[in-house]
C-alpha cells in the first residue's frame, strides 16, 4: 500500500486513506438482539460505559474509543510546528511580495501621511488569497505543507487520523489566514499556532479546534 494518501479524484474512498484508523476488529459487531456483555457478568457498578468513553471534548469517540488519539502517532512537538509555520509563511511571503511588487499594490508608503488605503487592501487580499490557497490545496492532499514536510509533521482530523478534506482544510486555513491578512498579522498567528503550547489534551492551535484536526509526528 502506498505511504501517501490518495489525491484528489483517484477514484479510491476517503475509507481507504492509508493514514485512516481502523476500528477494533468487533466494533460495531455482532446482532442487536445479541444479550449484553456476551452473555457474561456486567462490569463492577453494573453499569455499561457511556457511548465513546466520554473522552472526546468534541463529543466523539465511536467505534475507535474513548480516545481519539488511540492508534495515532505521537502529537507533534510545538516547537517544530512553529518552525514549519516560520518556513511556510516565508516561502508563501515571498510570493506575495513578489506579486504585490508586480501589481504595483505596496501595504506602505515611506511617507505615513500618504498611505493608499487600496493598495494596502490589495496586498492584503493577495496574501489572504495565497495563504489560505497553499495550506488548503497541500494538507488537503497530503495532509502536509512543504514546512510540515521537512520537520516529519502531519495534519490529521482528530476523529479518526485520516487526511483532512478540502473543506475541513479550508475552515482551518480561514480561522488562520483571514485575521492575519487583515488586521492581526503575526499577532494573530502566534496566538493562533501558540496555542499548542497550553492546550491539553491534544496540543491544537485554535484554527484545529475549529477544524477538528491535529498536528501528528510523521517520522
Amino acid at each position: 500500500m502506498s505511504s501517501e494518501p490518495p489525491p484528489p479524484g483517484s477514484g479510491r474512498p476517503p475509507e481507504d486513506d492509508p493514514f485512516r484508523k481502523q476500528p477494533p476488529p468487533d466494533a460495531g459487531g455482532g446482532s442487536p438482539y445479541d444479550p449484553p456483555y456476551g452473555g457474561q457478568p456486567p462490569p463492577p457498578g453494573g453499569q455499561p460505559p457511556p457511548f465513546g468513553g466520554g473522552g472526546d471534548p468534541y463529543g466523539g469517540g465511536g467505534p475507535y474509543g474513548g480516545d481519539p488519539l488511540s492508534g495515532m502517532p505521537p502529537l507533534a512537538d510545538s516547537g517544530k510546528r512553529t518552525l514549519a509555520r516560520i518556513l511556510d509563511m516565508i516561502i508563501v511571503g515571498i510570493v506575495v511580495w513578489l506579486l504585490s511588487w508586480a501589481f504595483g499594490v505596496t501595504e506602505y508608503d515611506v511617507d505615513t501621511d500618504k498611505i493608499d488605503t487600496g493598495k494596502s487592501l490589495g496586498q492584503s487580499l493577495v496574501a489572504a488569497v495565497l495563504y489560505i490557497g497553499y495550506d488548503t490545496v497541500m494538507i488537503s492532499r497530503t495532509g502536509q505543507t512543504l514546512g510540515k514536510r521537512l520537520f516529519k509533521l502531519r495534519v490529521a482530523n482528530l476523529d479518526n487520523g485520516s487526511t483532512p478534506s478540502v473543506q475541513t482544510t479550508l475552515v482551518r486555513s480561514l480561522v488562520l489566514w483571514i485575521p492575519f491578512a487583515f488586521c492581526c498579522a503575526c499577532i494573530w498567528t502566534a496566538i493562533a499556532g501558540g496555542w499548542s503550547f497550553f492546550d491539553k489534551p491534544y496540543k491544537q492551535g485554535l484554527h484545529d479546534k475549529a477544524a477538528k484536526t491535529v498536528v501528528v509526528s510523521a517520522g
